[in-house]
């Protein structure tokens, strides 16, 4: 009775293969992944910036103005929930008119965002990438976010 002992198993130069295989298609898809990753950051952007107008329009309906205070005294008492990625508010050298996020952009990040008697601009900024581009949102007293500057081209 003759036993097959033929090859069994995969030689070194099919792993080789399947494994450039795997690289390849890695190298194509993960420019996407974090292009996916920076939108996510963006979306916590859009849902902050809409926490921070209805405490506006709270604010306004109690006082009949706007303000560019986020914490402290007379300000809007806002608090944001859970680890931030964006810094959000006001630009100014008073702490209570931005919260830093994880991403630590500077609250002069923050510029066109302003509060006065009939109207306010709130921002958010990141540089959700890492290429030193900051990512700019901002919201007004209409609820109509715009993107300033755009860090996801």
């Amino acid at each position: 009775m003759k036993i097959n002992q033929g090859r069994s198993g995969f030689s070194l130069l099919e792993l080789l293969i399947v494994i450039a295989i795997i690289a390849f298609l890695s190298a194509i898809s993960l420019p996407s992944f974090f292009k996916f990753l920076a939108k996510s950051k963006r979306a916590e952007a859009h849902m902050v910036l809409r926490s921070i107008y209805m405490a506006e329009k709270a604010y306004w309906v109690e006082h009949n103005k706007y303000t560019t205070a986020l914490t402290g005294q007379d300000s809007l008492a806002w608090q944001p929930e859970g680890v931030l990625q964006y810094t959000y508010g006001f630009p100014g050298a008073e702490a209570a008119n931005f919260v830093t996020g994880a991403l630590k952009a500077p609250g002069s990040a923050l510029q066109g965002a302003t509060a006065s008697d009939t109207g306010f601009v709130a921002c958010a900024a990141a540089d959700i990438d890492g290429d030193g581009k900051m990512d700019l949102l901002c919201i007004d007293q209409t609820g109509k976010i715009t993107v300033v500057q755009d860090d996801l081209q």
